[in-house]
């Protein structure tokens, strides 16, 4: 229903020109938020919240442009924001200076996986980290002839190319699966979807756990995270889902389930990433996007997300 009224008003946009109406309302009604907040509360300090708001202004701006921009732009900006993420995890590794030409190793890997991308070689795209980098990045490591640490160096390295890398480059090849039969919706439009309901599903969950949140749900991990701001979310968003439906080929009730599957898996990469940071014993993984951390903080739900996603939508509907 709420599809059919948004499209009886803007009939003649393409999915992404929905889209882009859809963010900036959601934009500007936390901004207006802002305002009421401070105006009604002029005591509290909501200047954390205020910063959160503006940079999603300038993030939703960047990653919209982007998209319009074409596939070849798109894939050089998520290979960046990749390469980026990695190195913000890397910073925070006690490395050795027998792990450097297995350092540029990795590095090298982020072009070429997006190359694979860019030329639409499936298969090589799909085993290219986790068969031939880990097969050949413990052999330079053992070249170098200095076995103190060499498990730890092999595996930490190889896990951030996983989780940053070849996790968050199922984002780069979902943008480049054609139109679906017989709609508009193609993987420009899909990637929309999984990157709104991702997000939102994670700005929901902040909202509810600050505002009812009661209860820890892993106290060890990540106090913040609350049963009350973990359902709410879901819900929240699970229902939110069904007014962009038009972004994918899903059903109603498809669209419902491929939501709850994908915000599920988004917080459980969170949670992953959380432990990584209580590990290293930092509160954010960087200093980059002002009121939210580093590159991964706010790509840590994707990392999770996106290969669900990806391997759902290529099994069903291609």
């Amino acid at each position: 229903m709420t599809m059919m009224i948004f499209d009886s008003f803007v009939p003649n946009l393409s999915p992404l020109g929905k889209m882009g109406l859809v963010v900036l309302a959601a934009l500007a009604v936390a901004s207006g938020s802002v305002a009421v907040l401070r105006r009604i509360q002029p005591e509290k300090d909501y200047s954390e919240f205020s910063a959160r708001v503006w940079s999603w202004w300038v993030m939703a701006g960047i990653f919209l442009t982007v998209l319009m921009a074409g596939h070849k732009t798109a894939l050089v900006f998520f290979a960046f924001l990749s390469f980026w993420a990695f190195k913000e995890y890397l910073t925070l590794l006690k490395t050795r200076p027998a792990d450097h030409r297995a350092l540029a190793l990795s590095f090298l890997a982020v072009p070429a996986q997006y190359y694979l991308i860019a030329i639409g070689w499936y298969g090589m795209f799909i085993i290219f980290i986790p068969v031939y980098v880990f097969l050949c990045l413990p052999l330079v490591l053992a070249l170098s002839r200095e076995t103190r640490g060499f498990v730890a160096s092999a595996s930490q390295i190889q896990w951030g190319l996983m989780a940053f890398v070849f996790g968050l480059s199922h984002l780069g090849f979902l943008l480049v699966f054609p139109p679906n039969e017989g709609s508009s919706v193609d993987g420009r439009s899909m990637l929309l979807f999984l990157v709104f309901v991702v997000e939102m599903s994670d700005v929901l969950q902040y909202v509810w756990g600050k505002t009812i949140g009661r209860r820890p749900l892993l106290p060890a991990v990540s106090p913040n995270k609350t049963w009350e701001g973990l359902i709410g979310g879901l819900t929240c968003v699970t229902l939110l889902s069904l007014s962009i439906r038009f972004l994918t080929p899903f059903s109603v009730i498809e669209t419902a389930g491929v939501s709850l599957l994908i915000t599920l898996a988004g917080f459980f990469g969170g949670a992953v990433m959380s432990a990584v940071k209580r590990d290293f014993g930092v509160k954010d993984f960087g200093n980059l996007i002002p009121g939210h951390g580093g590159v991964i903080d706010r790509l840590d739900s994707l990392c999770y997300a996106a290969p669900v996603f990806f391997h759902y939508v290529r099994y069903f509907h291609y």
